[in-house]
């Protein structure tokens, strides 16, 4: 093989495995979104709410995490978190400007934010996955409650996760009376159905690995292919 031939087979080798490297580590980086792990629940009950954070960066720790639960309508009138070893927990209560009656109790004040905090040498560092827990209840007879997250990291960055479902930073929901979306597809519910009773379920990541694997083999598939081409179009060498 010729050093010309070579080189120019060397540098769309190396194209095509940048372009399959970009391929594979898009999904990845899509995909990695504070979430709940079960994301659906009943008006009247009392559920637990697993947050799913994911760490997203190369070189920085999960340091804090602040929830932020919803009022009004959608109040959660009991919180109580699951302690996390290594983190603290703080509650924080507002006062409410209405008092609720909740049949013989009057609540004057709720929770609205719960702040998890790591301590030196519990922080989850990239690659690694913190879930945080709280017991909620009585779930609220509304379509979805928004659970805003604030996620902070050792190097001083943060990353708010309050965007809409389609937003590049969405909020993670507990879907009530509105059907909870496909997998994989946040944006295919409709504003109002039945609730369905909740289920215990993990992550369904299913389709999203065999997407990318498929994705996968088509490029090495490209790359042979290309191979063959160039090869295919190689001038026969002269016999003297």
């Amino acid at each position: 093989m010729n050093r010309p031939f070579s080189r120019r087979l060397a540098v769309a080798a190396t194209a095509l495995g940048a372009a399959a490297m970009l391929a594979i580590a898009a999904p990845l980086s899509a995909s990695a979104h504070v979430s709940l792990q079960e994301n659906t629940a009943t008006p009247g009950t009392f559920t637990i709410l697993t947050f799913r954070v994911p760490n997203e960066t190369a070189d920085a720790s999960i340091t804090k995490l602040t929830v932020t639960l919803p009022g009004g309508k959608s109040l959660l009138d009991s919180v109580s978190y699951i302690p996390v070893p290594g983190w603290t927990t703080q509650l924080v209560t507002t006062k409410l400007a209405t008092p609720i009656k909740n049949g013989d109790n009057t609540i004057t004040e709720a929770v609205t934010q719960v702040i998890w905090t790591a301590q030196p040498g519990s922080e989850y560092g990239p690659g690694s996955e913190g879930q945080f827990k709280l017991f909620v209840g009585a779930i609220p007879d509304v379509g979805k409650l928004s659970l805003p997250v604030d996620q902070a990291y050792s190097d001083g960055t943060a990353v708010s996760w309050s965007g809409a479902v389609d937003s590049e930073h969405p909020a993670p929901v507990l879907y009530i009376n509105d059907k909870a979306p496909a997998s994989g597809d946040p944006d295919s519910a409709p504003e109002t159905a039945v609730a369905a009773a909740p289920t215990v379920q993990g992550p369904s990541a299913g389709p999203d690995v065999l997407a990318r694997v498929l994705g996968g083999i088509g490029l090495v598939l490209g790359v042979i292919a290309l191979v063959i081409a160039v090869v295919g179009r190689r001038p026969a060498r002269k016999v003297s």
